[in-house]
């Protein structure tokens, strides 16, 4: 690890040349002709609708205030320190209360540390609450390096929570965030207390890959399980790409705002809870384009592609960490999910939810909030 462990504040502060640049190729966007019959916004059959693309882009445009939302980020604690040659933002929101927890949110892709503003007032009664970002993403970047993957990432986390002063502390995660969290309790058990995930339905999709099968299910669920498959089929597009082609997509991400704006927001409608609703209706329109915002102005896009490409190739094991104490909240819960993910009944905290879907610290930031403090108050959880 580098011997520099120096904790240095941080305060985002776009400047307004970059602002006024966005503006401009918004305006000057090359878009596709589009293929009659193509007039539905809410029709996301072939990917995002140009007609909601244009809707959303025009708001992005003209109506986003980028500074009101900068605000609301900086007003709480930053820093950024650097890790094995790496520099890391981490958001850092002390308690007032002594008892506090201290408690590591773990995102993935496409969420950054903005994912998390919602939630955060609702747990710092009782957390001291830290956000790092992977390499990468958001201000995690430039990249330092190749080789950045979950593995180096978890350890570079465990560090990072030493440098605050935690030697103990909890952990949440979704996404490629419930990876770190996994890999965190499985290297690092003396240290976590317990491991919070937040999941949904669509976790079903990696049965039969990820994980697999269990004994005992009978064809009727199995078929159910393969219809959630098939479903999710299309969804591994993007995943594709990143895993083995990050330099190809990056080169536009990077370039173009709409790009970058179609690529994220368009997760906000395949994952997110209620398949009826447009991005936008499924989470605010406003903290939806600060996150995606962030990427570009950190040409994240590329860089966040990147360290799917190292973890594809890294041949690491999934990790979930079997003797810390875990819990899991399953949000667009499937009828299956336990059975399938957990048929022994091992995982002693389980919550189902009908609402929410990928991103519940977006969609249901409440109902989250209430699970995390539900689990971490539970017997067996103890810092001691």
């Amino acid at each position: 690890m580098n011997q520099n462990t120096a904790l240095t504040p941080f305060r985002v502060d776009i400047p307004q040349a970059d602002m006024d640049d966005l503006r401009d190729r918004l305006a000057r966007t090359r878009w596709p002709i589009p293929v009659p019959g193509r007039d539905d916004r809410a029709d996301f059959s072939r990917g995002i609708p140009p007609v909601y693309l244009k809707e959303l882009a025009e708001y992005w445009r003209d109506a986003f205030d980028w500074r009101a939302q900068e605000a609301k980020l900086n007003a709480y604690d930053q820093v950024t320190t650097v890790v094995d040659g790496q520099t890391f933002h981490v958001v850092h929101v002390r308690s007032a209360n002594p008892e506090a927890t201290p408690l590591m949110l773990n995102h993935g892709w496409p969420g950054s540390f903005v994912e998390y503003q919602r939630l955060i007032p609702l747990l710092t009664d009782e957390f001291h609450v830290v956000i790092p970002s992977p390499p990468g993403f958001g201000f995690s970047t430039p990249l330092s390096a190749t080789g950045w993957e979950l593995a180096r990432t978890t350890d570079a986390y465990a560090e990072i929570m030493t440098r605050l002063g935690y030697e103990r502390f909890g952990a949440h995660g979704s996404d490629v965030g419930a990876g770190t969290v996994g890999r965190l309790a499985a290297v690092h058990p003396e240290r976590v207390i317990g491991t919070h995930f937040g999941s949904d339905a669509k976790w079903l999709a990696l049965v039969g890959d990820t994980f697999p099968y269990p004994d005992g299910l009978s064809d009727d669920e199995i078929a159910q399980i393969e219809a959630v498959r098939a479903e999710d089929a299309p969804e591994r597009g993007y995943l594709e790409m990143q895993n083995h082609r990050p330099d190809t997509i990056g080169a536009a991400l990077t370039d173009s705002p709409v790009g970058q704006l179609a690529w994220i927001a368009e997760k906000f409608k395949t994952r997110a809870g209620g398949a009826y609703r447009t991005p936008d209706e499924s989470v605010d329109r406003d903290q939806l384009l600060t996150n995606i915002s962030l990427y570009w102005f950190t040409r994240s896009g590329a860089s966040s592609a990147q360290f799917y490409y190292e973890n594809a190739h890294s041949g690491l094991d999934v990790l979930m960490g079997a003797g810390v104490p875990s819990g899991f909240a399953v949000f667009d819960a499937h009828p299956l999910m336990r059975r399938a993910m957990d048929p022994w009944k091992a995982i002693g905290h389980w919550s189902e939810f009908t609402e929410g879907g990928h991103f519940p610290a977006m969609e249901e930031p409440e109902l989250l909030a209430a699970d995390i403090r539900a689990f971490f108050r539970a017997p067996g959880i103890s810092r001691d």
